[in-house]
């Protein structure tokens, strides 16, 4: 097999575009969609990514795990 040229990676986002599939609005869903479901510490270890911007992620997605803990914290006690 050949080495693959760096302009290769676009390729298939290229491809998709022309098929009408627009790949960054369904990548950035599943991740705003994975961080309503994952705490922000475990996402950004997953993803490599910095926790500012985990945590940015799930306030924007309404994904804010300390207010879920505090309304499950809640429930325990009445």
């Amino acid at each position: 097999m050949g080495r693959r040229h760096p302009d290769d990676a676009q390729a298939p986002t290229e491809r998709l575009r022309q098929l009408g599939i627009h790949s960054g609005r369904a990548r950035s869903t599943a991740l705003f969609a994975l961080s309503t479901e994952l705490p922000a510490a475990l996402l950004a270890r997953m993803l490599g990514i910095h926790i500012a911007v985990a945590v940015a992620w799930q306030r924007a997605s309404a994904g804010d795990w300390t207010t879920y803990a505090a309304e499950i914290s809640r429930r325990n006690n009445t």
